[in-house]
């Protein structure tokens, strides 16, 4: 099985979200599967439905992220320096608008573009890998070709 990179925190979140989905989730839905047993006819019993779905997404949950953690190789950006890597924190300049964007790159299961957090296998992420402060890079999007100047890169 492939590795899966992912920052610490990223990492952090996805395990806080595990314990949270078997400490608080599992027993909750347990206890509302319980009550609505309770109510009688299973057959046509809309509350026992909806809790059984929920378990069945809760279970899915926890299997995917035990997954997910169980391959994860955690890359401490603060221990990188130089050209554009995974964890780097990158600050560009739209060679267009001349809007200002800083993106972390960072692994796909904590990526979440409108928190800055950039997927490491997005098309720009990759067009960057590799560039230097200063550089110029075109990245092709949905849409279509942007370019974008790196002024900042940082490892903190």
């Amino acid at each position: 099985m492939e590795k899966i990179p992912m920052t610490p925190a990223g990492f952090q979140a996805l395990e806080t979200e595990l314990k949270t989905l078997k400490s608080v989730e599992r027993p909750a839905i347990i206890q509302a599967i319980a009550e609505a047993r309770e109510l009688g006819d299973l057959s046509e019993n809309a509350e026992y439905h909806s809790a059984r779905e929920k378990q069945s997404f809760i279970e899915g949950r926890i299997k995917e992220l035990e997954g997910v953690l169980s391959l994860a190789d955690v890359i401490n950006p603060a221990k990188l320096s130089g050209s554009i890597k995974f964890g780097a924190s990158v600050t560009l300049v739209d060679e267009d608008t001349d809007e200002e964007k800083t993106w972390q790159i960072v692994g796909e299961h904590e990526a979440n573009i409108e928190a800055g957090l950039l997927n490491v296998k997005s098309p720009i992420a990759r067009a960057l890998i590799g560039k230097e402060e200063g550089d110029s890079v075109d990245v092709r999007t949905p849409g279509g070709v942007r370019s974008y100047e790196i002024l900042k890169i940082d490892y903190a």
